[in-house]
């Protein structure tokens, strides 16, 4: 789902420059308001690097290929930090291995971005009362693959109303099918992803689970 250089009209890539920005300032404005800003730093780092593998491993659902985001499991475990850090690790996955693009990074980060951030207000309204691990396993569930499902969304918007091409209707139709499908399991296998990870820090620690 990464867009890359040379595809999209250049008001389309500014625009998605100008709402990662606009995002990226409120989110660290957020930040600063803590006790302690660069508490989570540490763990965000870490969730970074996490999240910039994650595009190296490819899974195979014919007829196409996808690969491990991780966006949703982002937004459960660092709240307003995994905007930053996503927007961090998609520089280095279009600088190093050209997966996505400098020119598109803005639009990369609207795609992926917005749908984190909505993991963890999905997350955090399902804990709003009783927090057992049943009810963390679900929204932790929910999170992470409404993340990709949104993700998947955002990309089929871009295609139909901003990706020039000579295609017919049919041929376009068709390729955005392919696309939700394939990522349909890859939706489910994030979600479980972030379901281990969330009842397990609920288990040996609240506080990192908790604390965004």
């Amino acid at each position: 789902m990464h867009i890359p250089d040379g595809i999209l009209p250049v008001p389309v890539t500014l625009g998605g420059y100008a709402v990662c920005a606009a995002a990226v300032f409120f989110c660290l404005h957020r930040i600063n308001k803590r006790p302690d800003p660069a508490a989570d730093i540490p763990k965000a780092a870490l969730l970074t690097a996490a999240f910039f593998v994650a595009s190296l491993i490819h899974i195979p659902i014919p007829p196409a290929s996808v690969h491990l985001v991780l966006s949703g499991l982002l937004g459960v475990l660092l709240g307003f930090f995994a905007i930053p850090a996503i927007l961090i690790g998609l520089f280095f996955q279009a600088a190093m291995f050209g997966h996505g693009g400098l020119t598109t990074l803005g639009i990369n980060w609207v795609i992926i971005g917005f749908p984190a951030m909505a993991a963890h207000y999905i997350f955090r309204f399902g804990l709003r009362g009783r927090q057992g691990p049943k009810q963390t396993a679900t929204f932790a569930f929910l999170a992470g693959s409404l993340a990709i499902m949104l993700s998947v969304l955002f990309f089929s918007l871009l295609l139909v109303t901003a990706v020039p091409a000579d295609l017919g209707a049919a041929v376009e139709k068709t390729a955005m099918l392919v696309l939700i499908v394939a990522h349909v399991p890859l939706a489910l296998i994030e979600g479980v992803i972030t379901a281990m990870t969330a009842t397990f820090l609920l288990r040996v620690s609240p506080r990192v689970l908790h604390g965004v």
